[in-house]
């Protein structure tokens, strides 16, 4: 595996162009990162703007992986902003180039997500996934839990409504 992670690499204007491209790329490959298929990235833009000024203000965490130096991983570290919830975080956007899929990117990719969240001090790591995606499986291999479940949250086209699984994972030290 040549997987190299980077914890808050600096947003310049090509690994923002990077991420931005991989979101598509990914969306558009029929991943469930906040997006249907298909998507441009004149959508995603704004989207991945808001994530990149919460990076740099500190508030949330970008976690990179690199494969030769190519952006081939990332998902993000998110502060849910609430003094009572300040032990755990959620796992956004968690993706892995199409291309570069089935090499153990993903599991490697959460479980320096896991390494972080420890490195933070943080008690759990919670994840959510759409219904419908099989993704669920992956994330309980990993030893995430299915802890709740809401029928019908996301619509993702007319009469396309999925169930969106809360996933979570306590940190042992």
């Amino acid at each position: 595996m040549a997987i190299e992670f980077a914890v808050d690499p600096p947003l310049t204007p090509a690994l923002r162009a990077g991420i931005v491209a991989l979101w598509v790329e990914v969306t558009n490959a029929g991943g469930a990162v906040g997006f249907v298929a298909p998507v441009s990235r004149t959508q995603v833009a704004p989207v991945a703007h808001a994530a990149f000024t919460a990076v740099e203000a500190g508030i949330d965490h970008l976690l990179a992986g690199f494969d030769d130096g190519e952006l081939v991983a990332l998902l993000f570290v998110v502060s849910n902003q609430f003094a009572l919830k300040e032990h755990w975080r959620v796992l956004k956007r968690v993706m892995v180039a199409p291309g570069h899929q089935g090499r153990g990117y993903g599991a490697a990719l959460m479980r320096e997500a896991e390494k972080l969240g420890r490195d933070l001090g943080l008690e759990a790591l919670q994840v959510t996934v759409r219904g419908g995606a099989g993704t669920e499986k992956f994330y309980e291999r990993l030893g995430y839990q299915q802890v709740g479940r809401i029928p019908g949250a996301l619509r993702v086209g007319p009469g396309d409504d999925r169930d969106e699984y809360l996933l979570w994972r306590p940190l042992q030290p």
